[in-house]
């Protein structure tokens, strides 16, 4: 009987082995380069920058995703690496996590490219209102204390929530100009999510953001 169990238990451990070494072999997915040339004046975007809480359940094209998550925090200066929104200390400690119908993934500025996280849809799980499951993206920030090597948690805190805001003003600017809805929200069950997403102790949850289309009338 003893023996049994050992080896059940050897058997569940290799199949977490085989999983854990898969999920490290995916590769990341390249976004195509951003188009950096486009848009409305900046006046304009401000003049019609707004929330919506409704979306349409069609998906954004890669193209306008690529779009989007440079424009929220990619790299604009690739000789010194510096993104599109200023962080405390350069410590570009807040992560964007994307919730897609297809799963969540990691924005990897460094190379434009999406790291894959977990492999199902957890849309529903990134705010406690209904409307969240029907955006086709939602954007999870994340902040990364281990990046942040001064100062008190309260310190951290407070330069967390102000870098997530920088960020998700460029969201939000970057839907008034390209007519899309967007909608940030606090209001999101963190410990559980953050559970989901198996982030680590010293990553905590700012705010969640959902971007689409708008809803068809």
């Amino acid at each position: 009987m003893k023996k049994q169990r050992l080896a059940a238990i050897l058997a569940v451990t290799l199949m977490f082995a085989v999983a854990a070494s898969a999920a490290a072999e995916a590769e990341n997915i390249k976004l195509p380069p951003p188009q950096t040339d486009g848009g409305i004046p900046l006046m304009q975007a401000l003049k019609l920058r707004s929330t919506a809480r409704a979306f349409s359940p069609k998906e954004l094209p890669s193209q306008t995703l690529s779009n989007l998550l440079w424009a929220a925090f990619g790299v604009n200066r690739p000789e010194s690496g510096k993104r599109t929104a200023p962080s405390a200390m350069n410590w570009q400690e807040i992560d964007i996590y994307v919730a897609l119908p297809g799963g969540l993934y990691l924005y990897v500025a460094e190379d434009h490219s999406l790291a894959p996280v977990l492999d199902e849809d957890i849309r529903a799980s990134t705010g406690m209102q209904p409307m969240a499951k029907d955006a086709p993206v939602n954007l999870v920030f994340v902040a990364d204390f281990a990046k942040m090597k001064q100062g008190t948690k309260d310190d951290k805190v407070f330069y967390s929530a102000a870098d997530t805001g920088f960020i998700s003003q460029n969201v939000y600017l970057f839907c008034a100009s390209e007519g899309l809805s967007t909608f940030v929200r606090g209001f999101v069950d963190k410990p559980g999510l953050e559970k989901k997403m198996k982030l680590r102790k010293d990553q905590k949850i700012t705010l969640a953001q959902s971007v689409g289309f708008p809803a068809e009338e």
